[in-house]
């Protein structure tokens, strides 16, 4: 979401005479956009800003200005932190508010004080954004990033997301085909749907507040009709919102990639409900066998912390028997770390940190295990793969696989930014290596 965020911000910032740069030295503004989710993410922001702050006053020495602003999570949390450990910083604005950046830029024109604006405000900011266009970078090959919901009102023990996003808020359904529309006309061919709770997308539908809200599950199915869009995914999902119509979209819309991040967080139902979340491992294990039942080829990643408040060795060795049982092709995987204002950060039992260390080597190592053996077992299968990137070596191409696998290959030119049949031939540390599996093999058109 940051990703889309930021190339949302370069288009708001385009009609001040703003285009994006490749580096910091040949920069007027730096905007680092932040993730409050974890501590290790947060204090990186400080480290960037002192490098900045350098190159900031070198271009000072030399006569030039440089504008420095934090957006995101961490500007929404710790706001006047920032200011207080900053004083450079010029601009801080929360990730509801970067639509107001002209005015902030003004604002910062006519003041010798710092702009901060972290209010929620009344309207969204989809209300005020401007058309998609190719120089903010937001359309960069042929994937893209849209966002079609905002916030969570789950408020999971260990989670800032509630404070720093606010309230979910779906985007209506017409807002986000057109954008759909636009980003199909800009040459993507692959449309990634966001939210910190997407499943529980319930955007307006085109008859208004009379016809009702609609769910994930008919949105996909209304931009798989969008010509032009060949591959469709969303995340991230909450368990317990997985409704039936959105299944059956796994099964019956072939744009729909058969790959689904599931975040469980535990396999133990006492520290799920520790965290707050609305649902147990039986739960997760049921919801499972129902996606694979509609689409038998589904591969699922997750998000598990390790560690939490009160997790005991039997907690942990459930959440391995869960990850054992379920199989995943993909995982993030974490030590617990306390974030301000969260619950779970004034809980008693906190666990110590080579306990933490140890339960999530072993844990990495089984998820790292069962991501192998689902990479070996590609090989010598064809997979249609999206050509979205291109290689480091003369005539190689990147993409990603219906499993997000990155996958190298050697294609002619005209393949790039389209579908190919490749052969999966080998399996290395962290991609795929494939050939063309025809001689002839042209892909979809671009």
């Amino acid at each position: 979401m940051n990703v889309y965020d930021s190339t949302r911000m370069a288009d708001v910032l385009a009609p001040l005479g703003y285009r994006a740069v490749d580096s910091v030295d040949a920069a007027d503004m730096v905007i680092l956009n932040t993730c409050h989710i974890r501590e290790k993410a947060a204090e990186k922001v400080y480290s960037e800003l002192g490098r900045i702050n350098i190159v900031r006053r070198r271009k000072e020495d030399a006569g030039d200005k440089m504008i420095i602003a934090v957006a995101g999570c961490v500007a929404q949390a710790e706001g006047a932190e920032i200011l207080r450990r900053a004083p450079y910083v010029d601009m801080v604005f929360g990730p509801q508010a970067y639509h107001n950046l002209p005015q902030m830029v003004a604002r910062l024109s006519r003041s010798t004080g710092a702009v901060l604006e972290t209010d929620f405000p009344v309207e969204s900011k989809f209300d005020h954004l401007p058309e998609l266009t190719v120089e903010s970078g937001a359309v960069d090959g042929c994937s893209a990033f849209l966002t079609v919901q905002e916030g969570c009102d789950k408020f999971c023990a260990f989670c800032v997301v509630p404070y720093t996003r606010g309230i979910e808020y779906s985007r209506p359904v017409g807002d986000v085909l057109h954008e759909a529309r636009r980003l199909a006309d800009l040459g993507v061919r692959e449309i990634t749907l966001l939210g910190q709770n997407v499943n529980n997308y319930h955007g307006e539908g085109p008859g208004g507040a009379a016809g009702g809200p609609w769910g994930l599950g008919g949105l996909i199915g209304e931009v798989a009709h969008i010509t032009g869009i060949e591959r469709i995914r969303y995340t991230t999902s909450y368990p317990a919102d997985m409704d039936d119509d959105l299944i059956a979209a796994h099964r019956d819309v072939p744009q729909l990639m058969p790959f689904l991040h599931l975040p469980v967080q535990s396999g133990s139902d006492k520290v799920l409900k520790a965290m707050n979340r609305a649902h147990t491992a039986g739960d997760y294990g049921a919801l499972v066998a129902r996606l694979r039942a509609a689409r038998p080829d589904i591969a699922l990643s997750s998000d598990f912390i390790v560690g939490f408040p009160g997790e005991t060795d039997d907690d942990f060795e459930q959440t391995l028997r869960l990850v054992e049982r379920t199989g995943f092709v993909q995982a993030y995987s974490f030590k617990y770390s306390p974030r301000p204002g969260t619950p779970a950060a004034a809980l008693g039992n906190q666990i110590d940190e080579p306990l933490k260390e140890s339960r999530l080597a072993r844990l990495q190592g089984l998820l790292a295990e069962q991501q192998k053996a689902f990479n070996d077992s590609c090989v010598g299968r064809t997979q249609s793969v999206l050509l979205d990137r291109r290689g480091r070596k003369p005539g190689q191409m990147v993409g990603r696989s219906p499993y997000m696998q990155p996958v190298h290959v050697t294609a002619p030119d005209e393949l790039f930014g389209t579908v190919a049949d490749l052969r999966i031939d080998a399996v290395s540390a962290n991609s795929l290596s494939a050939t063309l599996a025809r001689a002839d093999n042209k892909g979809a058109a671009a």
